[in-house]
């Protein structure tokens, strides 16, 4: 299977089982394009009148064409395929957990999936030992696997603070012995930042993803306080004097896109102006019938505005001044490769979700939702029923994944977004899908704009 596309001038051809990618000019892009559909007579035909080229050129591309197929670089077949299942039946180690170390927040984000931090429950803060019982479970659930991922989470993490440093602190103590290395992030809404928060981040959190929707007035429309006032004034100079004190250190700016902004790169300006160059924008989830959910009518800008932040990116770039965007971060180099063709994202059985009592979920997005409860970290994981389904959860499960040229970068997609969409795992945000095959699209189009520059540079 092959996926054309032009953008910024480009004609790019990729060839989706073997991830390779083809910059070519109009002829080779229009004969690639026939080749599966036509027989060579008519290919000869129909470019040489379309691009008034002699029988034998075009004969010379049709050629390079089978050269190329011939090496495996286009047209080819998914190997892995017809395996798939006997894969997703691999043992698989734990190697990250999502510790919801606060069921309660201190802002009131009208879209907040987490029902404003208590996950349809009661509000909560994880005690210490429920904590230090998670990393050890961790630890005990790990394999020969040496780093380990720990992500400090809520509702709000800073509100139970206290517990954080101490269970950082422990895991350090354990790390020489068990022969393990922890890697911590936390996300936060930026509150309760203050000088002890921002020299414990940059001496122990190898991420730090910071919530910011962009524009003021874009931000304050979702993100306030329980009195109803906008958190933007307050957070902002936390923010920028975390992200000035991290220096080289690893930190995320996340920002979430609905209904009411689907002009979302006015907001990564604002972000890039405020100082901030590592960047994200993720697109609202939610039942349609919510007044900022993503309309059809959106999903045109939203296009629009993904193919201009990858003009953004090449003119930044090219003036000295690069930032990242975390959804266009893609290696070429590999192509897909088979680990993350049938594990994904992990979720459900190397990455889960430990709740303030210590319940087991298959990720964040699915705490609170009884029906994939999967254990507990004094047990471990006693639904061994939902780790299997979540096994083979990935992007040969899916019908519609089948003919999907963008299948194996996202593995099938997020399943919680299948599950809120569907009530299936394994079914299709169809939405999602969308958007998704976009920001690969921009994704591939900067990693070509990249290259090029390089060659030429070179010459």
């Amino acid at each position: 299977m092959i996926h054309s596309f032009r953008q910024n001038g480009y004609n790019i051809v990729l060839d989706a089982a073997s991830g390779s990618v083809h910059v070519v000019d109009e002829v080779a892009y229009d004969v690639i394009n026939a080749y599966e559909r036509e027989d060579k007579e008519q290919i000869l035909k129909s470019v040489c009148e379309k691009h008034g080229i002699t029988a034998e050129e075009a004969l010379e591309c049709i050629a390079d064409v089978e050269e190329i197929k011939a090496r495996g670089k286009l047209f080819s077949e998914d190997t892995f395929k017809p395996n798939a299942n006997i894969l997703a039946k691999r043992d698989s180690v734990i190697k990250a957990l999502c510790l919801h170390v606060a069921h309660t927040c201190n802002l009131d984000c009208e879209y907040c999936f987490a029902a404003q931090g208590k996950y349809r429950g009661e509000r909560a803060l994880m005690s210490y030992d429920v904590g230090r019982r998670a990393l050890d479970f961790l630890v005990e659930n790990s394999g020969t696997r040496h780093n380990l991922e720990v992500d400090f989470f809520g509702g709000e993490p800073l509100m139970n603070f206290d517990v954080v440093k101490r269970l950082v602190e422990y895991a350090r103590d354990i790390e020489e012995k068990c022969g393990k290395h922890f890697r911590f992030t936390l996300t936060t809404n930026g509150m309760l930042i203050d000088d002890d928060v921002i020299d414990f981040c940059n001496r122990e959190m190898d991420n730090v993803v910071l919530s910011l929707d962009g524009r003021k007035e874009v931000h304050d429309r979702f993100r306030k306080t329980a009195g109803g006032n906008g958190s933007f004034d307050v957070i902002v100079p936390k923010f920028k004097k975390l992200v000035d004190a991290r220096k080289n250190g690893s930190y995320y700016m996340r920002g979430t896109f609905t209904h009411f902004n689907p002009d979302f790169t006015e907001d990564i300006a604002t972000m890039l102006d405020l100082g901030f160059d590592e960047l994200s924008m993720e697109p609202v989830v939610c039942p349609p019938t919510d007044k900022y959910a993503l309309t059809d009518e959106d999903k045109e800008i939203i296009y629009g505005q993904y193919e201009k932040l990858a003009d953004m990116m090449i003119e930044r770039r090219k003036a000295g001044k690069p930032f990242t965007f975390y959804h266009y971060m893609l290696d070429l180099d590999g192509g897909p490769c088979i680990y993350k063709r049938i594990s994904g994202c992990g979720s459900g059985t190397e990455y889960l979700a430990v709740t303030p009592t210590g319940e087991l979920y298959p990720c964040h997005q699915f705490v609170g939702n009884k029906d994939y409860l999967m254990g507990d970290i004094w047990q471990g994981v006693t639904r061994t029923d939902i780790r299997d389904k979540f096994k083979k959860c990935n992007a040969y499960s899916r019908k519609e994944c089948e003919e999907c040229w963008a299948r194996l970068y996202c593995s099938g997609g997020c399943a919680a977004n299948a599950y809120n969409s569907t009530g299936d795992i394994n079914g299709t945000y169809a939405y999602g899908c969308d958007l998704f095959k976009k920001r690969i699209e921009c994704a591939i189009m900067l990693k070509v704009d990249e290259m090029m520059d390089e060659q030429n540079s070179q010459q």
